[in-house]
């Protein structure tokens, strides 16, 4: 069954693969608001896409293995590589979500269905289908983030080995990072990195994207807007000294391995100033940047006034892009309810420099 929608010249081609078609139908419609869709069976996902989708959504009864592993050797294969992938969950449920993060989960929703929540993700998670490569902004987009992945490249697997990272690394970074969110968006830049990256590298490039969007929406002279991306890009580089198996662990922390991730701070610092060239402020955010100002973070317990400027602003885009990510062990927060978080947290951050980052966070 293929249906289309003609609300627009640019139309998303999306495939929508199910094991539920008479409840299906209901999603169907929601999704022909915002592009083409072709709804199948999940026995009949072709081995190869035909043509270009922007993505695909599973609707399936998570909790059958038949099911799911019908669908994991269908996505398994390169041709869906790169395809973005939404799933529906039946319930909000651990056992679902976990599943569908298994199964490589771009994004998810859940029944009862929120058209309005659905159509916001489907935007965020999916291109158009025309592709955003055709376009200057498109393309500065991608440079920019392939030039800040290549420095995480850096940072996250050749660092540990003992291959140095240079100042020069981040500074070539920088003027593309730069002009890739102001040529485009922060939802271009979130959209897109939330397409293609996980983990640690997914975390350091949400973070970098809210922090270049505030200090352009604060109006801050260019150097000091370079000085904030460079940092942000950078803060969570101890974590490359941290084992793998708990940074992308799905579950709580043990007490020993929660000790252990504290260490990142120190652990970056460290190894900065050991290689040399690296800027007061950018150490300063590496090994601060989980410090609170009633005193109760770490490592080394800064309270008020020792705390600096660029790391209260680090500190708060650092925090609302962990709560905004999809995680193995949680679904995302929006991004209203990640910001009514922060503020519940009262003197522990800058409530004044949070109220700032309010357009920024909701406006996105």
């Amino acid at each position: 069954m293929t249906t289309s929608t003609n609300a627009s010249p640019v139309q998303r081609r999306l495939l929508l693969a199910s094991d539920r078609s008479d409840q299906s139908s209901e999603l169907a419609a929601i999704l022909q608001s915002v592009g083409e869709v072709e709804a199948i069976p999940t026995s009949d996902i072709p081995d190869a896409p035909a043509g270009r989708f922007s993505g695909i959504v599973v609707d399936i009864n998570l909790r059958s293995a038949e099911s799911v592993q019908r669908v994991r050797d269908k996505l398994r294969a390169e041709a869906y590589r790169s395809v973005p992938r939404l799933f529906v969950l039946a319930d909000a449920l651990h056992h679902g979500s976990m599943q569908a993060w298994a199964l490589g989960a771009t994004d998810t929703i859940s029944r009862p269905f929120d058209a309005q929540g659905i159509l916001q993700r489907i935007r965020s998670a999916f291109p158009d289908g025309n592709g955003y490569d055709a376009t200057a902004n498109g393309k500065a987009l991608n440079r920019g983030i392939n030039a800040a992945h290549a420095v995480l490249v850096r940072i996250f697997e050749r660092l540990p080995s003992g291959v140095p990272l240079a100042f020069s690394d981040v500074v070539e970074a920088e003027n593309q990072i730069l002009k890739a969110i102001k040529k485009s968006s922060l939802r271009d830049w979130l959209a897109a990195v939330g397409r293609h990256h996980t983990h640690s590298y997914r975390h350091c490039l949400f973070v970098t994207g809210f922090a270049v969007a505030f200090a352009q929406h604060l109006g801050m002279r260019e150097d000091d807007q370079r000085r904030l991306a460079r940092a942000a890009l950078l803060h969570d580089v101890g974590k490359a000294f941290i084992p793998v198996a708990i940074l992308d662990k799905p579950g709580k922390l043990t007490d020993q391995e929660m000790t252990e991730i504290r260490q990142h701070p120190r652990l970056g610092y460290d190894a900065l100033v050991k290689q040399g060239g690296f800027p007061p402020e950018m150490l300063d955010v590496v090994l601060h940047h989980h410090e609170m100002l009633d005193g109760s973070g770490y490592p080394d317990g800064l309270r008020g006034d020792q705390i600096s400027d660029i790391v209260r602003l680090t500190t708060i885009v650092d925090i609302h892009a962990a709560l905004v990510e999809k995680r193995a062990y949680r679904l995302p927060f929006t991004h209203a309810k990640a910001f009514a978080i922060m503020e519940e947290m009262g003197g522990k951050l800058d409530q004044h420099l949070l109220q700032a980052f309010r357009p920024v966070a909701l406006g996105y």
